[in-house]
């Protein structure tokens, strides 16, 4: 018997929920809107979706999204899980994907829906092999054998040439830095090219090697047409590199899937644009589901955003995006991946962040939490290093602080 796709859904519906589940089932496999003669039972039970569970949650009197639901005063709000064949589509990360996301959230049946959970079996391992590196490569890579990656954006996003940039990487290597990366917004701009970024920010990094004895972690954001990324990968290794970057709703599964083929570095996944597949809450992705399928294609590294953000996402939602990053995908194949918490983070969040993952195996990224202390970079590298500290240790930030004036100084401005 053929192993089978499962999918999670929150569904809201102003049909029966019976009927809801049938239609979306039969529109993602062998249904059509109308029964055909080649439509047997046969065919329905060697590739029809199968409705694994249907729960109704709730009630409501209006719809989550709008629709052609004017008439509608009930709407059911349920737990729906479907299954697949996989022969319905093969080992095919891009099929799957076309298979639980594909024209359902559009139905006229379907006034609200979200995937929730996605289980694929572990024949999936054997095409997709995952994160060359995870949590152990990179930290080999980083030299950074313990505790989380002290990490920062360079900012402005955009604006700043070559050299001004490695002026600011010179800064945060001699600052005790573990992790610097590209924004997702600089890639390969007239104002600084990627080629020449990449040259000024790799003689800063190997300089910064003799000086202390240790290679600082630069991702270069090399997203960009599939020869482009390859032929980027290639320049950043041999310049001594230790990590590419790359925006994953960009380039999509085909393309983080080819550069995980190409790559000799590990790759650092970018996640921007989350917000329009999950921002409204009957509609779209949760993070459990979505990264599954980003992790299996090769992502080292995931942002998970951060607690006390300054988007629109929960401290809940992120919570459970990062302990879904940390968890195994199968217990015998866990394919390890590192989280990365970025957006408005500052020392003030880390007990948060280590209550929540009960783990230092992070990238824990700030910008302003880190330029902006008073007394340069260096402190606020240092301010990081010790508000974790307090963190793993269970002592709190202010007591801390007391005998360590970097933090000290840095509660006045975080």
């Amino acid at each position: 018997m053929s192993e089978r796709i499962h999918a999670t859904y929150w569904l809201e519906t102003p049909l029966a929920p019976q009927r809801a589940a049938e239609i979306i089932a039969g529109e993602q496999s062998s249904g059509t809107f109308l029964t055909l003669a080649n439509e047997t039972d046969a065919l329905k039970a060697r590739s029809g979706a199968r409705i694994e569970r249907l729960e109704v949650l709730d009630v409501v009197g209006a719809p989550s999204l709008p629709g052609r639901y004017a008439d509608q005063a009930r709407f059911s709000r349920c737990l729906l899980e479907l299954s697949w064949s996989v022969d319905n589509m093969g080992v095919s990360l891009p099929n799957v994907l076309a298979t639980v996301a594909g024209n359902l959230f559009e139905l006229q049946g379907v006034s609200g829906l979200r995937v929730l959970d996605l289980r694929l079996p572990r024949v999936f391992a054997e095409t997709y092999p995952g994160p060359a590196f995870g949590i152990a490569g990179t930290r080999r890579l980083a030299g950074v054998p313990q505790g989380p990656l002290i990490g920062t954006i360079i900012k402005p996003s955009v604006g700043l040439d070559a050299a001004q940039t490695a002026q600011e990487v010179r800064q945060l290597i001699d600052g005790g830095i573990d992790f610097i990366k590209d924004d997702e917004l600089q890639a390969d701009g007239p104002h600084c090219p990627f080629d020449e970024r990449v040259r000024a920010v790799m003689r800063e990094v190997e300089a910064g090697a003799d000086r202390l004895g240790r290679r600082a972690m630069v991702a270069f954001n090399l997203t960009g047409e599939l020869d482009e990324m390859k032929r980027r990968h290639d320049l950043v290794q041999s310049l001594g590199g230790t990590c590419v970057m790359v925006s994953l709703n960009s380039v999509g599964l085909v393309g983080l899937r080819e550069l995980r083929r190409h790559s000799a570095l590990p790759i650092h996944a970018h996640r921007n644009g989350w917000g329009y597949l999950s921002r409204h809450p009957a509609l779209g992705w949760d993070y459990r589901a979505w990264h599954k399928l980003w992790r299996l294609a090769g992502a080292d590294h995931l942002h998970v955003n951060g607690l006390s953000n300054k988007f629109s996402e929960r401290d809940e939602t992120v919570a459970e995006a990062a302990r879904a990053v940390l968890e195994p995908l199968w217990p015998e194949t866990p394919m390890p991946v590192m989280p990365v918490f970025s957006s408005g983070q500052t020392g003030l969040v880390a007990a948060a962040t280590y209550a929540v993952t009960r783990s230092q195996d992070l990238i824990f990224a700030a910008g302003g939490g880190i330029f902006g202390h008073p007394d340069g970079v260096a402190a606020g590298v240092t301010a990081l290093r010790q508000a974790w500290d307090a963190a793993v240790q269970g002592v709190p930030i202010g007591v801390h602080a007391e005998t360590r004036p970097a933090l000290q100084r840095a509660l006045g401005f975080w």
